[in-house]
């Protein structure tokens, strides 16, 4: 079996090891969404990982999720995405930036003014980061379908955007209790068009989202990150026959798009429906098992040698070792991840993490 560290090919890709960096939401841009040199060097620092996947980017003001989330829907945050891109491509590393529209996990504060838009009118009884501190989020207006268009044109025109600032490719957010969840879990999809109802409804815009994508950057720069039975931000499925059903269909709609890799996130990392999935999807599968356990090596070395995956996505040790790849390829002692500074901006616990190697930084 190959190991973490052995080169793979991703999409158009040659990465040099099997280690993804997660999508981390880090909350280190400022008001106006454009990336800063905080972000450039953060980012930087962290490309010896084989695949860098940045922070969830709002494609439009109206889908930001959360204060101090960075965009890709100016031409200013396209500007500042291509230092991050530049600063990552000299150290040699594969940048992809995460595309995320937060749908009903939003507020008004956040959006400009606007109710945040969901496949259905379901509130989630939680508190988002606003400007003002954290706010309950408010219950949002349901799209109708003809401005389904539109949303996925921003997801369309982001990648775009993204591509021609120097990014590599971008991964699809799928996950989380996000928009395109929203559409996929029947406890936030209601809908009675040809989007809601069936798990073949309800995968359909997913699928039209990363066809489209595909079509306009190319399937091999275009990747996909979902999170079945998470059961996060109100995203509830507890009905796994429903599950298997619903993600089986958005897999089958997918085939033919020639995408890069398929981003899973699932706690049962040895379980039948992961393998499943990873039969059910031609790419690169990556994989890792939730937000409840650190990935530590061993973890991540079981995925490689019982081949339960292509490669492994790491959030939390790959905020405190920027170097993490080299660590644990060397056996080196680790950082301790600091979780009061995960989302209080600042350049403490993002970027001043000690390197094991002075000299590499």
């Amino acid at each position: 079996m190959p190991t973490l560290f052995d080169p793979i090919t991703v999409g158009k890709f040659e990465l040099a090891n099997r280690v993804a960096m997660a999508p981390l939401t880090r909350m280190r841009s400022d008001a106006d969404g454009v990336p800063k040199d905080m972000n450039v060097e953060y980012y930087s620092q962290r490309a010896s990982a084989g695949l860098v996947v940045t922070e969830g980017t709002f494609p439009a003001v109206t889908s930001r999720g959360f204060w101090g989330q960075a965009g890709i829907e100016t031409a200013e945050q396209a500007q500042g995405w291509s230092r991050v891109a530049d600063a990552v491509h000299e150290k040699g590393g594969v940048i992809f930036l995460q595309i995320m529209n937060a749908g009903r996990v939003s507020h008004p504060e956040l959006t400009g003014g606007p109710l945040p838009e969901a496949p259905s009118a379901i509130g989630v009884d939680q508190a988002v980061h606003v400007p003002s501190g954290k706010q309950p989020m408010p219950t949002p207006r349901a799209l109708e379908t003809d401005e389904l268009p539109r949303i996925k044109q921003e997801f369309v025109a982001a990648a775009r955007r993204a591509v021609d600032a120097g990014i590599d490719g971008v991964e699809i957010h799928g996950a989380n209790g996000y928009i395109l969840h929203e559409f996929l879990a029947p406890s936030s999809n209601h809908r009675t068009d040809e989007y809601g109802g069936s798990p073949q409804n309800r995968a359909r815009f997913v699928i039209e989202v990363a066809r489209a994508v595909a079509e306009e950057i190319g399937g091999q720069r275009v990747g996909l990150r979902i999170s079945p039975e998470h059961n996060v931000q109100g995203a509830i499925e507890d009905d796994h026959d429903d599950v298997v059903a619903t993600y089986d269909a958005l897999l089958t709609g997918l085939r033919g798009l020639d995408l890069a890799y398929l981003s899973v996130l699932h706690k049962d990392v040895d379980g039948e429906f992961v393998r499943d999935l990873r039969r059910g999807f031609e790419g690169v599968f990556y994989l890792n098992s939730g937000f409840s356990v650190v990935t530590e090596l061993e973890e991540a070395e079981h995925i490689m040698s019982a081949d339960l995956a292509d490669g492994v996505v790491v959030g939390r040790e790959l905020i405190a070792n920027p170097d993490l790849v080299e660590r644990w390829r060397d056996g080196l002692e680790l950082n301790t991840p600091d979780s009061t500074t995960f989302y209080v901006g600042g350049p403490k616990g993002y970027v001043d993490y000690p390197f094991a190697n002075v000299a590499a930084r």
